[in-house]
């Protein structure tokens, strides 16, 4: 007793403290300077230590959580770091690879995807993390009967924040768990933000099933006039399928693209992995004679304006490629090439599949009076066919067969198909999607599930900085932390007197 007594008329001599403190200021008031401006209020005070005091209880649990997470939150951000410095001199030798810390912070970063449109985004996300980061240091204060002097935003040379000054007097009678809490909880406030964030993604269509469709087809938001697409794909146009395979989400249609083109790679590059993705359809011969004549540069074939050269093949057993045959024999059967309009093309029955997975139990499903013929894959080009139909259309048709038994003919009744020929990878990224249609045609409300998802995405990349920011050794908040649970510490656990 004796010691902490000792301890507490040590810290009300002391001048020095760790959280910003003032005497009484005005209503309003503000601080501007070259380098540093701020603006200060005290509307918010009287609110904010009665709902403190109110629920004093149930705060000092909460935020008592707070600690715990704090501690350990900062007991691990230092041991990794410590791990990360004990292996730079090996990074640097080339002798490692940068840790899994380093590599997260990193991805973390690049997932804030700092652009001009996302200036926005990141500014609202900045003033909400701040926001949830103080307001958690002012009901902890409010709450151990702490009062507020005032709250000030501020731009320190081009950095804005947030500071929350309390009563100097109230502040250094206070135990150490209470100040612990009250250091505390901007981590705490920042990490289960983090979470609320999270869950929110996770339950966004659910919240928003009364007015959006989430999981059917992705909806086209913009096409970019750089977009290989631009002319081909408009906005709230809704995506189908990409070469017959069925598209959910704009993730799937990432993930579809990525694997086409490993596809095309295998099938242009000559490698034997079991899989061909070659496609091939049955052309009549009327449409063939009034084809041009392919070209030849440099050994490649060359077909004049939107024309599409195609090799007419052999109608071969599909079992014949389950034995891991070479493809490239089946590549050798071409008996001539046609330049051929895909448009004409792509309207007419297929007659090859993938031999992985047949769709029938030959590959010759044309007639005598038509040709088999795929499209000429060019290294580095892949074909793929994208299917899509309007919204307008969509929704028309969805409101006359709403019953699951016609959605197969409502879905095939709007549908159009075209194919984009070059590099697949060039259209992951070159529009915008969204996972979400509209109920109905308000088309200024097709963007609001796009806005909320990149909001929660990145108020969670905000919220998690600062509070990995405020867990690194020697930041204020973790310092003061550190400190004053060694005391704690020492109250339970003294030291031997030698």
């Amino acid at each position: 007793m004796m010691m902490m007594e000792g301890r507490r008329r040590g810290r009300r001599g002391s001048a020095r403290t760790l959280l910003p403190m003032r005497s009484a200021t005005r209503p309003l008031s503000s601080t501007v300077s070259c380098w540093y401006c701020d603006f200060k209020f005290s509307a918010l005070n009287e609110p904010l230590f009665r709902f403190g005091r109110r629920f004093s209880r149930y705060l000092r649990v909460w935020f008592s959580m707070g600690v715990g997470f704090s501690l350990a939150a900062v007991l691990g951000v230092s041991i990794i770091i410590l791990c990360e410095f004990a292996r730079a001199p090996l990074v640097f030798a080339g002798k490692a690879q940068p840790g899994y810390f380093l590599s997260g912070l990193s991805i973390l970063i690049t997932g804030l995807n700092i652009s001009l449109p996302s200036m926005g985004y990141l500014c609202i996300s900045s003033i909400i993390g701040v926001i949830v980061h103080e307001l958690g240091h002012g009901l902890a204060a409010a709450s151990e009967g702490v009062q507020v002097e005032y709250i000030a935003v501020f731009l320190a040379m081009l950095f804005p924040g947030a500071l929350v000054a309390f009563n100097h007097t109230s502040l250094e009678v206070l135990p150490d768990m209470a100040s612990l809490r009250i250091y505390c909880a901007g981590i705490w406030h920042n990490a289960v933000f983090c979470a609320v964030c999270t869950l929110a993604l996770l339950l966004l269509p659910l919240i928003l099933s009364p007015l959006y469709i989430h999981g059917e087809s992705p909806m086209v938001l913009d096409v970019p006039s750089e977009s290989p697409l631009y002319g081909s794909l408009s906005p709230y146009d809704v995506i189908f399928s990409l070469d017959g395979f069925r598209i959910h989400t704009a993730e799937e249609w990432k993930q579809m693209i990525a694997m086409l083109t490993e596809q095309t790679h295998l099938v242009t590059s000559g490698g034997s992995s079991g899989i061909d993705v070659e496609k091939g359809y049955c052309v009549p011969h009327s449409l063939i004679k009034q084809s041009n004549h392919v070209q030849f540069e440099r050994n490649q074939t060359y077909c004049p304006n939107d024309l599409i050269a195609f090799a007419s093949v052999t109608c071969l057993d599909v079992s014949k490629y389950s034995d891991g045959g070479n493809k490239n024999n089946h590549q050798n059967t071409r008996e001539n090439i046609h330049c051929l309009d895909p448009k004409d093309v792509i309207k007419l029955k297929r007659c090859a599949h993938s031999v992985q997975i047949p769709r029938n139990g030959s590959g010759c499903l044309c007639s005598e009076v038509e040709r088999c013929l795929k499209p000429v894959q060019l290294p580095g080009l892949g074909w793929v066919e994208i299917t899509y139909s309007s919204l307008d259309c969509n929704n028309h048709m969805r409101s006359l067969f709403s019953d699951d038994k016609h959605s197969s003919f409502r879905e095939k009744s709007c549908l159009q198909t075209f194919v984009f020929v070059g590099d697949l990878m060039s259209i992951a990224h070159s529009i915008r999607l969204t996972s979400y249609q509209p109920r109905w045609l308000i088309y200024s409300a097709a963007n609001i599930p796009s806005l909320l998802e990149k909001l929660f995405t990145s108020a969670f990349h905000v919220s998690i900085v600062l509070a990995l920011l405020n867990s690194l050794p020697g930041s204020f908040c973790s310092l003061s932390f550190v400190l004053f649970f060694a005391s704690e510490m020492q109250i339970f656990f003294p030291l031997p007197v030698s």
